[in-house]
């Protein structure tokens, strides 16, 4: 229980996705614009990333037990995309405000890297199925966070008249990336999981 602890806070602040290891800036750039977005789009990614999880971890078994692992980029980035096209679907006649709202965001759930990265990265750290899914809620929930805050930080920055001419829109949002990847980076080495 102490393990799954760690696991997840370690994937929300110390190897934040897309603060600490760059994976996932263009949704977190992109849809960090208002708080229902942010949130919406955390949640969905959360989401894709325990599903993805949850059936890529069975598929890199089978692929290594017929000594077929090299093909594992390929078949992670087909059940993404798989995943991502049915919560689309989903989200389309259960949730049409949201779909609208995150437009052509939510299709780029299927290339973000970040899922893909979670997927990997439970391989490589040989985790067990349910270690997988943990880092994997974990790391939705470190995304849901940033974006979270990067939301709430734009809306600020919205209301600030005082920002010169030549840092408004798209440059002052990539400053507030880089200091907020900073203070996370005060967090690396915390925990070692």
């Amino acid at each position: 229980m102490v393990k799954y602890v760690l696991i997840i806070i370690s994937m929300v602040l110390v190897n934040n996705y897309p603060l600490a290891q760059f994976l996932g800036i263009c949704p977190f750039l992109g849809v960090s614009d208002k708080m229902e977005n942010s949130i919406g789009m955390g949640i969905a990614v959360t989401f894709v990333m325990a599903l993805a999880t949850a059936v890529t971890w069975p598929i890199q078994q089978l692929l290594n037990r017929f000594g077929i692992g090299y093909l594992q980029t390929v078949a992670f980035i087909l059940v993404i995309a798989a995943l991502v096209q049915l919560c689309e679907m989903f989200m389309k006649k259960n949730m049409k405000s949201l779909y609208k709202a995150l437009g052509i965001f939510l299709p780029l759930i299927t290339t973000n890297c970040a899922v893909l990265g979670v997927c990997i990265t439970n391989i490589d750290k040989n985790y067990n199925y349910a270690e997988s899914i943990v880092n994997a809620v974990g790391a939705g929930l470190g995304f849901l966070f940033a974006m979270v805050i990067m939301a709430g930080v734009r809306t600020k920055l919205q209301d600030q008249s005082r920002i010169p001419e030549s840092f408004r829109g798209v440059p002052i949002i990539l400053i507030t990336a880089a200091i907020m990847s900073l203070a996370f980076m005060g967090f690396s080495g915390m925990i070692s999981v």
